[in-house]
């Protein structure tokens, strides 16, 4: 738990209108972990135009499925952009590691899971990314409440849905109009 009680592992992240960095653009973010001493989190809606999964196994050497071989690569984040993770459905466990990420998702870092999802025997479920996105402590916090972030929990349908409407979907899931957004905070 946080020092300021804000506990966001296995939630989402959705980037206000008019923040900053252009790389969180109407991001979704999968928040993988978080503490006092920072947060780790997935960007779910921002799949590689020129990358597809077989091409990256192809490249490790993994054989791929048919079936595989187009699924999406996503730009996970701005931090470490050639280190892959693979978030997904909480019904696979790696025998090397893999992070249980509150009820039905995890986020697995090893070879084993490519190899895996290349026989097609991999988890119901899975996003690859490359990259993640990192905050230093109390980072996280301090966007939320300058108005750069709105939370919402994780639902499989949102994380693993088609990744055009994500941003949309999530907001609709809390009750909020896309088109009513703004990027400043008020007071009342």
């Amino acid at each position: 738990m946080t020092d300021q009680g804000m506990e966001m592992t296995g939630k989402l992240l959705l980037a206000m209108p008019g923040m900053d960095d252009m790389r969180f653009d109407h991001s979704v973010v999968f928040v993988c972990e978080h503490s006092d001493k920072g947060a780790m989190g997935l960007i779910v809606n921002k799949p590689a135009q020129d990358l597809a999964l077989g091409e990256v196994l192809e490249q490790l050497d993994i054989e791929v499925t048919p079936d595989v071989r187009q699924m999406p690569v996503h730009f996970g984040g701005p931090v470490e952009t050639s280190r892959g993770f693979v978030l997904h459905s909480g019904d696979y466990r790696s025998q090397l590691q893999t992070l249980e990420i509150g009820e039905g998702f995890g986020m697995t870092a090893t070879q084993d899971i490519l190899e895996d999802i290349g026989r097609g025997e991999g988890p119901e479920h899975a996003l690859m990314m490359l990259g993640y996105a990192g905050w230093g402590p109390g980072q996280l916090e301090q966007e939320i409440l300058a108005n750069g972030w709105l939370t919402c929990d994780a639902r499989a349908d949102l994380v693993f849905g088609d990744s055009s409407g994500k941003w949309q979907s999530a907001l609709k899931s809390l009750g909020v109009d896309p088109l009513g957004l703004s990027g400043t905070a008020g007071r009342a």
